[in-house]
């Protein structure tokens, strides 16, 4: 057998030699600001190869990852269209507001509220490719039952299920997205799978969009149909990706867990430096009896100050993350009509531009989450989404005084705003949704948090969905000022506790945790030289300190 492949053989990695800044004399030296000084020099000397077989692996692994929040982003833009159509209203009589609608909205988020610390388990168990193919099974079920169905009782079941599966496997994704990815890969990896939620959100659109036209009840059918089709293409490939190679080591397969960083992570070398700066950390910090092993042990999230910090991270994305306004786009049938488009076409072609839009305003947040600070985004952007949905809900209310006599310009104004809403919220928190509450967790909590954090987002969900209706029902936009307002409170408390994650391995923010203010802890920088070849010399450190 090859040795290489024995943790044994690996060398110990070297730490970056601390100075006062003398190799910064060498010719073409400079000076560079870093959050991690020697995840840096490891990245430094190891250049993947982002074309290679492996590489490509890696990628087809995170589509896989990406096509399970497809799934879940396909319900997001499915039945706010599906209500409207005539087709749909001839068999269940839902009405398009009220209390039937929540019903058939919200028993989808019940199910995954019941689904998700069931999920966790399975995760931990199973591993994480294992648990999305179970997750798949599940929503093929759920879908088969709602697009049969013929009374809102069987739609409701279905819509129960769905949820179930739905749950299984997005707890699952985001944790393996986050797991098999190079450091400076992370936050694309992880940020790119929870874009997948345009990447369902926009198809199910478009398909409604287009069968709204046929004259049957195959025009909601088929759509309902077509949402598990992401799930047969995850249960594919789950056969042809690696297992996470930190759920490997959590399960004493630490052979394994190299094999694959040196593969992935490593050119194949499994003494490049990266690949040792991650072996050593992960098993210094990843415990092969941790509570991972104990399936309803959920005590140090909440009893050390390590767990209760990372958790709060979870607590705010998951809740900041549902309840910033995007929870509208439920309903955006009914805003459309609330500010002038009365047809159920021009409504469900909106709901189609709203989608591409927002899904372009979180792809460019994507392509620079690795390098982008997320505590400054979710600040400014937080802000700025207040600020764009008190502009549409004061045009909204201009709108209203207006009576029948709209004037098109004031309409214009208010249509453009909510769409100004969406793309800097898609921007803001589309990608980080995936990636803080991953980042946050340690390994072996990693599913169990990601599992509460799912909770959280269901519970939020389900209260948009319920409350939502009724709220639009009854007091139309002035529904819109609670965001407003609550989008500030939510910029003050990102200043004060959102703890920065960018630029540090996953091990290396346990020590961040572990400080007595992590807020600040975070916000620490590394000085380093780096020479023309691009290797690092040194840390600065203060002289004497």
């Amino acid at each position: 057998m090859d040795d290489s492949k024995h943790d044994t053989s690996i060398k110990p990695v070297l730490a970056v030699s601390e100075g006062i800044g003398k190799t910064a004399n060498i010719e073409g030296a400079k000076a560079k600001e870093v959050h991690n000084a020697e995840l840096y020099a490891a990245l430094q000397e190891t250049k993947i190869n982002v074309w290679s077989k492996e590489s490509r692996t890696l990628y087809l692994a995170i589509f896989t990852a990406f096509l399970c929040a497809c799934a879940n982003g396909y319900d997001g833009s499915l039945l706010t269209g599906i209500v409207a159509m005539k087709q749909f209203q001839e068999v269940f009589h839902s009405g398009t507001t009220g209390p039937i609608v929540s019903v058939l909205f919200s028993l989808y988020t019940v199910g995954s509220i019941v689904g998700a610390p069931f999920a966790a388990m399975v995760s931990d168990k199973l591993g994480r490719r294992k648990t999305m193919f179970v997750g798949g099974i599940i929503i093929i079920i759920g879908t088969t039952i709602i697009a049969s169905s013929s009374t809102t009782a069987q739609f409701v079941v279905g819509r129960f299920i769905l949820g179930l599966g739905i749950a299984t496997m997005t707890v699952s994704a985001p944790a393996y997205a986050m797991e098999i990815s190079p450091p400076h890969w992370r936050g694309r990896a992880t940020g790119f799978y929870n874009c997948g939620w345009f990447g369902g959100s926009i198809p199910a659109a478009a398909i409604v969009f287009g069968t709204e036209k046929i004259q049957s009840h195959w025009a909601w059918r088929i759509p309902l149909i077509l949402q598990a089709f992401a799930c047969v293409i995850v249960m594919f490939t789950i056969w042809f990706i690696p297992e996470s190679p930190r759920w490997l080591i959590a399960n004493g397969k630490t052979d394994e867990a190299l094999e694959f960083l040196a593969k992935y992570h490593g050119n194949g070398d499994p003494n490049s430096r990266l690949v040792r700066l991650e072996i050593e950390e992960m098993k210094e910090n990843i415990r092969i009896d941790g509570i991972d092993k104990r399936p309803w042990d959920y005590r140090p999230i909440f009893l050390t100050h390590n767990g209760r910090w990372r958790f709060a991270q979870v607590i705010m994305i998951s809740i900041f993350g549902q309840f910033s306004g995007n929870g509208l786009g439920y309903f955006n049938a009914t805003i459309f009509e609330n500010i002038g488009v009365k047809e159920v076409s021009a409504q469900l072609g909106y709901n189609l531009l709203n989608s591409v839009l927002s899904a372009v305003g979180a792809l460019s947040a994507v392509a620079f989450t690795d390098r982008m600070p997320r505590r400054p985004v979710l600040i400014y952007g937080t802000f700025a989404c207040a600020v764009a949905l008190a502009l549409n809900s004061g045009l909204s209310a201009a709108l209203d005084s207006q009576g029948e006599n709209i004037q098109s310009s004031y309409a214009k104004g208010a249509l453009a705003s909510y769409f100004l809403f969406n793309i800097v919220f898609s921007f803001t928190y589309t990608p980080l949704q995936g990636v803080i509450p991953a980042e946050a967790l340690e390994t072996t909590m990693r599913a169990k948090g990601l599992a509460a954090s799912a909770v959280i987002v269901n519970i939020v969900g389900f209260i948009n969905q319920f409350a939502g209706p009724i709220g639009l029902q009854n007091i139309g936009y002035k529904y819109i000022y609670v965001f407003v307002g609550w989008d500030v409170v939510e910029t003050v408390i990102w200043y004060f506790f959102g703890v920065e994650s960018q630029g540090r391995t996953l091990e290396q923010l346990e020590w961040v945790y572990d400080q007595p203010n992590p807020v600040k802890a975070s916000q620490k920088i590394d000085k380093v030289i780096v020479q023309a070849d691009g290797k690092v010399t040194e840390k600065v450190v203060e002289d004497g300190a």
